[in-house]
């Protein structure tokens, strides 16, 4: 695996382009263009502060926030996920005349997915001031919650990527499975309302222990749960490792199958 690494590394001017391209074409043709990357989760707040603060009263203070620093983490890892898929096929002439090392394909849809997301806290840092919730030292942590939801991220990206070439279903199925997995992961509800008998259940979820690490850092202003991001970190190592090894395996045929 070193050795594919090291390939990896030599086409990361392609990967930067591939990631660039995202960015640009995203918004390709609108007034605001990149803008969007910005505007988009602002009117999301405005929505959930609207409706969760006229309509649907929940009884946690700024529950619109307490929403919204869940929200975001589950957008990169859901929209990464599901354009993932059907990556390899959109790409097709690519990997049917040019050699390079195919797993670039979902390592750039997961990057450029992740640059939207950091470029999305800036709105967030913003509000967690002007909202009083505030922003402490706790802070230091976030690039780590981060990086371990990537490697998860990634390492499901590589394997929907490749078993979508030989089973063309999936790409449908799997937005009938992010939509059972977001409402099994505690984002518009807290981990206390879970049952305590099936909380063992809910966290054989890997994104639940990253959801409740957002929401300690950003919302409640603690630290996360070291013990539990440990372990969420080498389940994301593990991901990552099978999730390369079934791409790699399944890569050989790509070219004929698509």
């Amino acid at each position: 695996m070193i050795e594919d690494i090291k390939e990896l590394y030599q086409y990361r001017e392609m990967l930067k382009n591939l990631v660039k391209k995202d960015l640009r074409t995203r918004y390709k043709g609108s007034v605001l263009g990149f803008l969007w990357t910005f505007v988009n989760p602002l009117l999301q707040l405005v929505v959930f502060t609207i409706v969760f603060s006229t309509v649907m009263r929940i009884n946690i203070d700024k529950f619109y926030m307490f929403l919204f620093v869940a929200l975001l983490p589950w957008i990169f890892f859901s929209t990464s996920v599901q354009v993932s898929a059907g990556t390899i096929i959109a790409n097709k002439d690519l990997v049917k005349k040019i050699y390079f090392p195919k797993a670039v394909l979902p390592l750039s849809v997961v990057t450029s997915g992740l640059m939207n997301l950091l470029f999305s806290f800036v709105i967030v840092f913003i509000v967690l001031i002007i909202s009083k919730i505030g922003i402490t030292i706790n802070i230091i942590y976030l690039p780590l919650v981060i990086f371990v939801e990537y490697l998860i991220t990634l390492g499901i990206s590589l394997l929907v990527s490749s078993l979508n070439v030989y089973f063309r279903d999936l790409e449908h199925i799997l937005g009938v499975l992010l939509m059972g997995w977001f409402y099994f992961t505690p984002i518009i509800y807290p981990v206390e309302m879970i049952p305590k008998s099936y909380l063992k259940l809910f966290f054989l979820n890997p994104i639940t222990p990253i959801i409740i690490s957002f929401r300690d850092i950003l919302y409640y202003g603690k630290a996360p749960d070291f013990v539990m991001l440990g372990l969420t970190l080498l389940i994301g190592l593990f991901t990552v490792i099978f999730g390369y090894n079934v791409f790699k395996i399944l890569q050989k045929n790509f070219a004929e199958e698509i």
